[in-house]
């Protein structure tokens, strides 16, 4: 199949689906981190139309996750005041995708404002359902392909708060740096989990 992984720079897909014989090719503004060979370094918007068969996306969820629905409150407005029309052109962004004319879709989040802007996702997976022992829960919007299968289910691991006690997730406690404009962290929470990732290939390469 000739398959589009849209907005990925790391190729963990990509790479992943290549080697299960597919021609797959990612697309993202940021230069990859895989081979060159395989990736568009352009606005995914531009390559819709070019023929795909399968497309699974990852949209930024700067301003779709539940996360940062904090900062739309009132009381953050003149620090932030750009937030809602951000978050429009993020919505916009993500129904272009689910729009595309790609017979098999599927379209990757955090929990957030795409379950009521647009509907509910088909299912939500966890890492440690596919041999990783982190917490982060990922919505999953499909068109033409079945829900995933957990390969690997593991006990998924804590961190416990230095100060207040409770358990957090280690993508939760991660550093945000200020504001959370820490580039290597945003980049370091958006990879896929090579087992997600190979579950793909393996339940979706058909």
């Amino acid at each position: 199949m000739k398959i589009l992984i849209a907005c990925e720079f790391s190729q963990i897909v990509t790479k992943v689906f290549r080697e299960n014989g597919h021609e797959a090719v990612s697309c993202d503004l940021l230069p990859t981190e895989g081979n060159p060979d395989w990736h568009i370094r352009d606005d995914v918007l531009k390559h819709l139309d070019d023929g795909w068969d399968m497309m699974i996306a990852f949209p930024p969820c700067t301003f779709l996750a539940v996360s940062g629905n904090k900062w739309m409150k009132p009381e953050f407005r003149h620090r932030f005041p750009d937030r809602p029309e951000q978050r429009k052109e993020a919505m916009d962004f993500f129904m272009k995708l689910v729009n595309a004319p790609i017979k098999k879709i599927a379209i990757e989040n955090p929990i957030g404002i795409m379950s009521t802007h647009y509907r509910k996702p088909d299912q939500i997976i966890q890492p440690w359902q596919y041999g990783h022992r982190e917490i982060k829960a990922t919505s999953l919007w499909l068109k033409g392909l079945p829900n995933l299968i957990p390969t690997k289910i593991v006990t998924p691991e804590w961190i416990i708060g230095k100060t207040d006690g409770k358990k957090y997730s280690r993508i939760h406690y991660m550093t945000a740096g200020s504001f959370g404009k820490d580039i290597n962290r945003k980049r370091d929470r958006s990879r896929t989990y090579p087992g997600i990732a190979e579950a793909m290939a393996d339940q979706w390469g058909f």
